[in-house]
C-alpha cells in the first residue's frame, strides 16, 4: 500500500522519467589557463541571474558578495578609575547602588579590586552604545570627587556630554583653615549663582 502522501504515477511513467539524461546546468570554468581571452566574457551581463551564483574576475578567482549577516564584533575594552582611601570606605556601603546602573543600564562588566583601590569596567558583547565605558568612568570619578550616588547617575543616565573639572585650592595658593572655606565660598558664589 502506497504512503498517503504518495505521488500518484504509473509505473511507467517513473521508469521513463528515470532513464531520461539530465541536461548539465550552466557551468562555471575555474581553471585560470582555460579561460577566454576576454574575461569579461564569463561573468554576468544580465541581471536575470541567481545572486547565489559564483563570478569569477580576471585572474580567475571567485568573487563572492560581501555577506550582510555579519556583524560588528565589539572590541573588548577596559578602564581602570582609582579610588582615593578616604572614599573608600563610602564605595564600599554603596557599592549595591553603583554597580546596577553600570550592568544594568549600560551593559558593562563591573568589579571592584580592593587590592589595587580601584574600580575596573569592561565592555562586554551585550554593550550597545560606544560612550558607555565614558560614562561609566564619568560615574565613578564623579562618585569618588564626593558627589551622592543619586546625583552622579545622571552621567549615566543624561545623553548629552557633561564634564568634570576639578583642581586643588592648594596648587593655586597655601591656604588653611577659615581662609580656605572662604576662598571655596567665594569661588562658589562666583561661578554657579544659587
Amino acid at each position: 500500500m502506497p504512503a498517503p502522501t504518495a505521488l500518484l504515477r504509473a509505473p511507467d511513467q517513473l521508469a521513463e522519467a528515470s532513464s531520461k539524461p539530465e541536461e548539465p546546468e550552466t557551468s562555471v570554468i575555474l581553471d585560470p589557463t582555460a579561460l577566454p581571452e576576454n574575461p569579461e566574457s564569463t561573468q554576468p551581463t544580465t541581471s536575470s541571474q541567481n545572486e547565489d551564483s559564483m563570478q569569477i574576475d580576471a585572474e580567475g578567482r571567485p568573487k563572492f558578495a560581501p555577506s550582510a549577516s555579519q556583524s560588528h564584533i565589539p572590541r573588548v575594552e577596559t578602564r581602570k578609575v582609582p579610588i582615593p582611601p578616604h572614599r573608600m570606605t563610602p564605595l564600599k556601603a554603596n557599592w549595591s547602588k553603583i554597580y546596577p546602573p553600570l550592568v544594568e543600564h549600560l551593559k558593562l562588566q563591573v568589579r571592584m579590586n580592593v587590592k589595587a583601590k580601584a574600580v575596573e569596567l569592561r565592555t562586554s558583547k551585550h554593550t550597545a552604545d560606544s560612550s558607555a565605558l565614558q560614562k561609566g568612568e564619568d560615574f565613578i570619578r564623579a562618585f569618588t570627587l564626593g558627589f551622592e550616588v543619586e546625583d552622579a547617575i545622571a552621567f549615566v543616565r543624561l545623553d548629552n556630554q557633561m564634564f568634570i573639572q576639578t583642581f586643588e585650592i592648594k596648587d593655586v595658593k597655601n591656604l588653611q583653615g577659615e581662609h580656605m572655606g572662604r576662598a571655596i565660598g567665594r569661588f562658589e558664589h562666583f561661578h554657579f549663582d544659587s
